[in-house]
């Protein structure tokens, strides 16, 4: 079975640079991406034999990739409710469904290994850092993948519309009167960028001016940077209106950052989030958020795998974009001296 290793060690470059090269990534100098595409090719990298998944007997055992991007982990709703409907919709068509480990009993395994010793049918990788060399490797393997937030070449991909989702709540907040908006984003990833690809869509659609100062790098379901950033943001002679942080979770750092500052929410500052988790309807004012639909994300993901398993011939290796839905809390209001407000107060 071919490796990056084997495709870095041909080429003579990193196996990062690689793993970069084969997931579309455009830092990369296009003599290098032709040099390790060649090479992938020529190794025959990333070939899936469908024969072989007929030859193969089924064990009935699916793995789940979950390596805990953020501090939370599972105790985090969205991923909670993902991975509770992939297992349900799993067990109802007779699988068993097992978290991927590095240390399996005392031997110490790649993903990808641990993945043969099990002899999975195929693998659910969800909410990790998914260019991590091993990730890669297990992702173009010989089995059976499915990803949740994130694509690969030849392999199934369940999408939450964070492009579609982002866009309606940035439309919302704009018909409200806000155009001095800040966007605290969470990191680097796919979803990452295709939320902010929806916000920045809809600003240049309306003609609105972000200012740099305005954009700010935070972490997802990290309440406390979130307050740190939106103190920051607060400070400035001419602050923003509306907030809207990476998560529901990170908002709930926002509300902290306005009460330090005096600021009462939604009179004196808009907040929106994003997740549509249960906390952000309890709280006071209930949160303006985009709430995306984890039970169906997990059980698209577990149907789709399943389908391909046990039917790869009539399985379509494809994107299923999953919708999400615009919650309109109370957090979220026209802002003083807007004409909305004006019109409101009338």
């Amino acid at each position: 079975m071919v490796t990056i290793k084997d495709i870095s060690e041909k080429c003579g470059v990193s196996v990062s640079t690689v793993s970069k090269v084969l997931n579309g990534y455009s830092e990369i100098s296009t003599q290098t991406k032709d040099l390790v595409k060649a090479a992938a090719v020529e190794l025959g990298y990333g070939k899936k034999s469908v024969s072989a998944f007929y030859k193969k007997r089924r064990t009935y055992q699916l793995g789940v990739l979950f390596s805990t991007m953020w501090n939370l982990g599972l105790k985090q709703e969205y991923f909670a409710y993902i991975l509770s409907s992939f297992r349900e919709e799993a067990n109802n068509a007779g699988y068993d469904v097992t978290f991927l480990e590095h240390n399996v009993g005392r031997k110490t395994m790649t993903y990808l290994e641990h993945c043969r010793s099990r002899q999975f049918d195929g693998v659910c990788i969800a909410c990790t850092y998914f260019l991590l060399p091993e990730v890669v490797e297990l992702a173009q393997s010989e089995f059976p993948i499915v990803t949740i937030d994130h694509a690969y070449n030849g392999s199934i991909a369940i999408l939450s519309d964070n492009i579609g989702g982002m866009k309606d709540l940035a439309e919302y907040v704009i018909s409200m009167g806000h155009k001095k908006i800040a966007y605290i984003h969470g990191t680097e990833s796919v979803v990452m960028h295709n939320r902010l690809a929806g916000f920045n869509r809809v600003m240049q659609e309306h003609g609105i001016v972000i200012p740099e100062k305005f954009y700010l790098s935070g972490e997802y379901t990290n309440p406390d940077l979130a307050e740190k950033i939106a103190t920051q943001l607060l400070s400035l002679s001419d602050r923003p209106t509306c907030i809207l942080a990476p998560d529901d979770i990170s908002a709930l750092g926002v509300f902290r950052a306005a009460a330090k500052k005096g600021l009462k929410i939604p009179d004196d500052l808009s907040v929106a989030g994003y997740d549509g988790i249960s906390v952000s309807q309890v709280i006071v004012p209930r949160l303006t958020t985009v709430q995306q639909d984890s039970e169906t994300i997990g059980r698209e993901a577990a149907k789709r795998l399943i389908r391909y398993i046990e039917s790869p011939m009539t399985t379509p290796i494809e994107n299923c974009i999953v919708k999400s839905k615009l919650v309109k809390g109370e957090s979220v209001i026209a802002p003083k001296g807007s004409l909305r407000a004006i019109y409101n107060n009338l």
